[in-house]
């Protein structure tokens, strides 16, 4: 399936909110903590569009990823697929364009149960710390 990549407008932030509620709901409201507001009001409280990319598929929105820059490391975040596209390689084929583009330690967090976590593991990400909501994840440099 053909997908791309394009730059995020402040604009953009109440469209990848909405998806951000859609997509967490589930592995949310197993853990317990799912908050309608607070699902979508943390996303554009943190929302920095110059860190974020729009993933269109066909030309349509289906989805974003952040990639903040820290010293040492990069940290993906908000990485949102639209339930319609998951499941079809997109996510895979996106991460590896991601993680080719970045040097040193990547670092993520996914919530516990999430099947996310699987797609990190097959990219190499190994678990250094849990609670009982979130798992913090890390790629080491390729050497």
């Amino acid at each position: 399936m053909r997908w791309s990549l394009r730059s995020a407008a402040r604009a953009d932030v109440e469209q990848i909110a909405e998806l951000r509620a859609v997509v967490l709901r589930p592995d949310l409201e197993r853990l317990g903590r799912y908050d309608e507001v607070r699902v979508r009001q943390r996303f554009r409280a943190g929302f920095v569009p110059e860190h974020t990319r729009v993933i269109e598929v066909r030309g349509e929105f289906a989805g974003s990823v952040t990639v903040r820059p820290g010293p040492g490391e990069t940290w993906l975040e908000h990485f949102y697929l639209a339930p319609v596209v998951q499941g079809q390689g997109i996510g895979s084929a996106i991460l590896t364009r991601l993680l080719g583009e970045t040097s040193g330690e990547v670092r993520l967090n996914v919530l516990q149960g999430s099947p996310a976590r699987r797609l990190y593991e097959r990219h190499g990400f190994t678990t250094y710390a849990e609670d009982a909501v979130d798992v913090w994840m890390l790629r080491a440099p390729l050497a």
